[in-house]
């Protein structure tokens, strides 16, 4: 599959006018038709033990006890699983309920893809739901998200009532609930296939498929990051020095309190003066995230030097810095650092695909044993996997 270019379907302005602030909707943007399809769907709930809450049905804000679609087994060996039965979950569905199928990105290779797009874009974590609804009844009712949301009409159409925040950045774990809205919605759309549409976290919307036809979405949440986050990583790093390691004063007296506070402060606010401190906050973020890991099986020993075999990075935020003595990568957790010659391979790994050792090697003019030698560490990092063969 191609990329959808997220970017350029969003628009030159979406960052500096949508992003966090305002919803945004973009009809006919995306060629959604090689996303998810209703038999792709129909094979992952055949061929996966989807345990609830990852596979849930919702009718009218509520979620519906699992076995109302589903029956425990109990294997050979003793384990409990929940059997999904078609003609109860067939029930349910027609009288109203909504399936939602959480983390679809990790079942299905094109939504992970997508995924992996928008993290490219965001810097951010971003969690695949698909979304499955027949009837005009509101699956989960009037609800606020604690994630922004980009959402792509698959097939059918859906309805969305956008009401807009009643508390300005809603957390998950917060001081205060939002009050609930009052008044007309701020939009009233209805998405059909190739839809584009951007909700904030915290804005309202309520959903349901009253269109008169069933309805297939899926919706990519972005994990945010607050200044709430921004301190614990400050905190985090300044335990390198002592006055942050020692214990509290609390016997102390007051201006021995005040004192030892005073030079909290000082420590503190040195690393805030930092104009660039949430450049580097991004920069640690993207080198530690772990993105989707696979395995490269068969290969246990090693990655052999064959042109044909195809490779790809397992994180879309992998952070790469060239310098005139070295190239420096910092992805999934570990860093490492290489010979300028490996610069053009890494470029092409970090831009996301895959490649072939060969074409690597063409790139960084190397020869392919080099190459996977390079690619042999950046393996056992789980930086990089192994797909295949190439024909």
């Amino acid at each position: 599959m191609t990329p959808l270019r997220i970017a350029e379907r969003l628009g030159e302005d979406f960052l500096a006018q949508a992003l966090h602030r305002d919803y945004h909707h973009l009809p006919a943007a995306v060629e959604a038709t090689g996303l998810l399809t209703w038999d792709a769907l129909n094979s992952i709930l055949a061929s996966h033990r989807l345990e609830p809450p990852r596979l849930r049905l919702n009718r009218g804000g509520e979620t519906l006890p699992t076995l109302a679609t589903s029956a425990p087994e109990v294997t050979r060996r003793h384990v409990v699983w929940h059997r999904l039965h078609p003609t109860p979950l067939h029930t349910q569905l027609a009288d109203g309920a909504s399936l939602a199928l959480d983390s679809a990105d990790e079942l299905h290779q094109p939504l992970g893809e997508v995924a992996e797009e928008l993290e490219r874009l965001f810097r951010t974590r971003f969690q695949t739901n698909v979304y499955a609804s027949w009837t005009a009844t509101e699956g989960f009712g009037c609800h606020w998200d604690t994630h922004d949301v980009v959402v792509i009409q698959l097939d059918g159409a859906k309805r969305w009532r956008i009401y807009g925040p009643t508390r300005p950045y809603p957390l998950h774990r917060d001081t205060d609930e939002p009050a609930a809205p009052t008044g007309k919605p701020v939009a009233d759309l209805v998405l059909r296939p190739g839809d584009l549409l951007y909700v904030p976290r915290g804005w309202w919307h309520s959903v349901s498929a009253d269109q008169g036809v069933r309805s297939l979405h899926v919706t990519f949440g972005a994990q945010p990051h607050t200044p709430t986050d921004l301190l614990y990583w400050v905190c985090d790093r300044l335990v390198a020095h002592c006055e942050f390691r020692t214990d509290l004063p609390l016997l102390s007296s007051p201006e021995a309190q005040a004192a030892f506070l005073a030079g909290v402060r000082k420590l503190v606010v040195e690393q805030l003066d930092d104009p660039h401190l949430i450049a580097r906050y991004v920069e640690h973020q993207d080198g530690q995230a772990l993105g989707r890991m696979a395995p490269s099986l068969p290969h246990l020993n090693g990655v052999p030097a064959d042109h044909r075999l195809r490779v790809r990075m397992t994180t879309a935020r992998a952070v790469l810095t060239l310098e005139e003595d070295a190239v420096h990568l910092a992805a999934a957790g570990s860093a490492y650092e290489f010979a300028p010659a490996a610069g053009p391979a890494l470029q092409a790994l970090v831009t996301g695909g895959e490649h072939t050792l060969g074409k690597l090697a063409n790139a960084a003019g190397v020869s392919v044993d080099d190459i996977a030698s390079l690619v042999r560490e950046l393996v056992e990092g789980q930086a990089v996997a192994i797909t295949g063969t190439a024909r």
